[in-house]
């Protein structure tokens, strides 16, 4: 299993990104959880199979239709995931 914390930067609030990323990862199979932070960007905790977490990585340089991503920061992550992935309250 692989853990990573994703910072996405950009035209990222107000655009559904969170709800995206939620869709996404679950498709995958992925636990974690995705917040917006109070800097304009989105934070993604994300863990599973090396496969699927570097298939959502991929996904998020894009986003949604509405956001435009300038830039995805990822680094390994060694924190206790939810059992899902879910949503979670700005930081």
């Amino acid at each position: 299993m692989k853990i990573v914390r994703l910072v996405i930067t950009g035209m990222v609030q107000g655009v559904g990104y969170r709800a995206w990323a939620v869709r996404q990862a679950s498709a995958l199979g992925l636990r974690g959880w995705v917040r917006n932070r109070a800097d304009g960007s989105v934070e993604v905790l994300a863990g599973g199979e090396v496969p699927r977490i570097d298939a959502f990585i991929a996904a998020c340089r894009f986003g949604p239709r509405w956001s435009r991503v300038r830039a995805v920061k990822a680094e390994p992550a060694d924190e206790t995931l939810p059992e899902t992935f879910e949503q979670r309250e700005t930081l």
